[in-house]
């Protein structure tokens, strides 16, 4: 067995956090900006889990919204990279909308911001504010 004179010291480099609070409330607030819409949050509850839909689906499913604007909701988040469009060749065209493994990753995100709004405490001072700002 061989010994060092001097001791060893292993120093790893440690990976930057990477954000600071200027950038981490820009990258949030871009997050944000991809499900701005009436919509959206709506669609991607349907999608949730793995589900596959077909275009008459969603607008069964979701009633109140025309037909344009859950064409454009839906081309606004494949662009994005949440939702993929299935084209099915056939006679009449068949199109499937689900979500891609990074917008299935939204779930745990948007569960756990639900949850925080459920625990939102109801204290008078609170109530105060809020009904003052109405």
């Amino acid at each position: 067995m061989t010994r060092t004179h001097e001791k060893v010291r292993y120093s790893p480099n440690s990976k930057p956090h990477g954000h600071t609070r200027e950038t981490a409330a820009e990258g949030v607030e871009q997050a944000l900006k991809l499900l701005e819409g009436r919509w959206k949050l709506v669609i991607l509850f349907h999608l949730f889990g793995g589900h596959v839909m077909r275009f008459s689906d969603l607008e069964r499913a979701i009633p109140a919204v025309s037909q344009k604007m859950l064409i454009q909701q839906l081309r606004q988040m494949e662009t994005a990279g949440i939702v993929r469009r299935i084209v099915h060749h056939q006679v009449p065209p068949k199109v499937e909308y689900g979500l891609t493994d990074w917008g299935q990753a939204l779930c745990p995100a948007l569960d756990a911001l639900l949850t925080w709004a459920a625990n939102r405490p109801l204290t008078e001072e609170f109530s105060e504010a809020d009904e003052a700002a109405r």
